[in-house]
């Protein structure tokens, strides 16, 4: 059992930055491959960013590509989303996810299907 906590989010202008950061409570943290997804207004929710148990791995949407970065803090049972050059399009619930992976070291997922447990969101909009 996993349960996430995220924070971080905010009203930001356009340009800006914000680090997302997700608190894990489970002590079986780095057993865990992680991700980030996002929900804008009237859409589904999609993809965003994606991590394995190491943090060697990682993954990412072509949209936030050479903008946003995931990382992981495994002493911390953390994982963040730092976010920069922000745009108005980036607008959304974040909400960061884990899937227990005990046999995937080096695996990062993009399907929100098969991910195991979710945090409750955390809100980012971007002014223009």
């Amino acid at each position: 059992q996993v349960q996430l906590v995220d924070s971080g989010g905010g009203l930001v202008q356009a340009g800006g930055s914000l680090r997302l950061s997700c608190a894990a409570a489970s002590r079986t943290f780095r057993e865990y491959a992680m991700g980030w997804f996002r929900q804008a207004p009237g859409k589904e929710r999609e993809f965003v960013a994606g991590i394995s148990r190491s943090g060697e791995n990682t993954n990412y949407a072509d949209s936030v590509k050479g903008r946003f970065i995931i990382s992981r803090d495994n002493a911390k049972n953390a994982v963040y989303l730092q976010m920069n050059s922000l745009k108005p399009e980036d607008t959304a619930v974040y909400y960061c996810a884990a899937r227990f992976s005990p046999l995937s070291v080096g695996s990062w997922y993009a399907r929100e299907d098969i991910y195991d447990y979710w945090g409750q969101g955390t809100q980012v909009t971007v002014s223009s």
